[in-house]
């Protein structure tokens, strides 16, 4: 990555962002949330930031003109407020922040704008996308990051992982090494519900997050290693790429886009 990269809004000073025309806005949005023992609160938040780097690196040599936006690093944490620091943003507000920060890019002639999300609670983004799209000229698209490779999972990883198991700790450990504590990294245990169809997934709840676990974490991060966590990242960035640069050339006015 260059000192200055072309994409990185935060870092670029005015004359490079007036004459860099962007197509494509990305805004990664994370959580401040408990991740087991070993990670810290601030997890999805790195972690958007770090893999949406490396995507917005690789898009831009394939031609994508794309600018990420500053990370947002609070997300729904309704079902963690008995934890402490979680820091909950409703739905309701992220829903009101969006709609300004898509009013914001349609102002300044930006059409395309990807929600780079890093947080499972942050599952309101697709209803988000649905309302805005009569509301706005503005072609909204969500990004679960963590779920973009899930057909090579079970090739680089052994345990399931929902919340700081073996997959986050592994893309940690390829990202911050240093933020990771792995001697105190709990065994990601938790308890079923009573209701067979809650576990069954056919049933959605909000499940309350500190009698679902002790450790805060659900799934075992034992087995995670760096080499893992590139590896995924080694799947899921050509991908993204891939699909932000040519969400970059495309026309959005065109009457049959996005088909």
């Amino acid at each position: 990555m260059s000192p200055m990269p072309p994409w990185k809004l935060q870092h670029l000073p005015y004359p490079a962002v007036r004459d860099a025309g962007y197509q494509v806005a990305l805004l990664p949005i994370g959580a401040c949330e408990p991740h087991n023992y070993h990670l810290p609160h601030g997890t999805d938040a790195y972690e958007a930031e770090l893999v949406s780097d490396r995507v917005c690196e690789a898009a831009w040599q394939l031609g994508a003109k794309v600018v990420q936006l500053p990370t947002l690093p609070f997300g729904v944490q309704s079902n963690m407020l008995d934890l402490r620091l979680s820091v909950n943003v409703y739905p309701s507000t992220m829903f009101a922040l969006l709609k300004d920060m898509t009013d914001a890019l349609e102002r300044h002639g930006i059409h395309k704008f990807v929600i780079f999300n890093s947080h499972g609670g942050n599952d309101f983004l697709k209803p988000f996308a649905r309302e805005m799209g009569g509301r706005t000229k503005v072609f909204i698209s969500v990004i679960d990051w963590w779920k973009v490779g899930k057909d090579q999972y079970a090739k680089i990883f052994t345990h399931p992982d929902d919340h700081a198991g073996e997959l986050e700790t592994s893309v940690m450990l390829a990202l911050r090494p240093d933020l990771v504590h792995m001697k105190q990294a709990g065994n990601g245990a938790f308890k079923p519900s009573r209701f067979e169809a809650v576990n069954e997934g056919w049933v959605q709840i909000s499940r309350p997050w500190s009698r679902l676990t002790e450790t805060t974490g659900v799934g075992n991060p034992a087995e995670a290693t760096k080499e893992k966590g590139e590896r995924y990242l080694s799947v899921i960035v050509p991908r993204i790429a891939k699909y932000l640069a040519e969400l970059s050339k495309a026309d959005v006015n065109d009457a049959t886009f996005p088909f």
